[in-house]
Parts: C-alpha cells; structure tokens; sequence
C-alpha cells in the first residue's frame, strides 16, 4: 500500500516526515496525510517520491515487492560484459527505450522483421561517405 510504503522508505531513510516535506516542497501535513492514506499524491508527486528514494513508482503504488528492478537485472546479468554494456545504454537512452516498448508485443516474426529492417539501415550508413 502506498502509504506503508512511503513510510517504510523514510524510515529506512532515517529522515522526518518535516525533512521529507521539506525536500519534496511539500507541506509536512501533505506527507503526514500520505503516509495514514488519506491523501494520495498527484503522479508528478508519485514521481519524484520514486525518484528521491531511488525506487520505482510501482514499488510505492505496492505493483512490484521488488524496490530497484533495474538493480536486480543488473545483478542478473553483470557475467555478460556486452549484455551488461547493452543495458547500461539502454537505461541512458530514451529511444532505445521507446523501441523496446513498441516491440515488445510484437510476433517474433514482426520482431525479425523490425531486425532486418534495421540491417539495411546500418548496411546503408556504413556504405555512405
């Protein structure tokens, strides 16, 4: 529940919900309200809770138990030098991401597709002067 777990991570953080409110530019009865759940922050809000405490906004709207999914994918595949390389980029770029996102339903057959496609486009960069 989001409320336990805006407590939960100040806590964790070792901060006051005055501090909190204070670095949010919120009211400190704002933080109170959110933490008793009666009062739900707006998604910018959500947002930048999730970015202050180094956590996704699923883990604070309680979609995921897992706060960092990225640290864990990391940890997953840090034996791979060009994998871990590869996701380093990906978590920098945003068209990349973009890419993925659009992708990701697809058949694998419209996904080979999309790969071919992208061969003939780096097929032509390399040839170009």
């Amino acid at each position: 529940m989001l409320s336990n777990r805006i407590q939960e991570l100040r806590k964790a953080k070792k901060i006051s919900q005055r501090k909190l409110a204070k670095d949010m530019n919120l009211a400190p009865s704002t933080i109170a309200m959110y933490e008793v759940g009666k009062r739900k922050p707006d998604s910018d809000t959500l947002q930048k809770l999730a970015s202050y405490f180094n956590t996704s906004v699923d883990y604070l709207l309680a979609r995921t138990k897992e706060p960092r999914p990225a640290d864990k994918i990391k940890e997953a595949i840090s034996n791979d030098p060009e994998l871990l390389a590869f996701w380093d980029k990906l978590l920098e770029r945003k068209d990349l991401q973009l890419l993925f996102k659009q992708t990701k339903d697809m058949t694998p057959e419209g996904v080979q597709q999309i790969i071919r496609i992208i061969q003939v486009i780096e097929k032509e960069e390399k040839n170009s002067p």
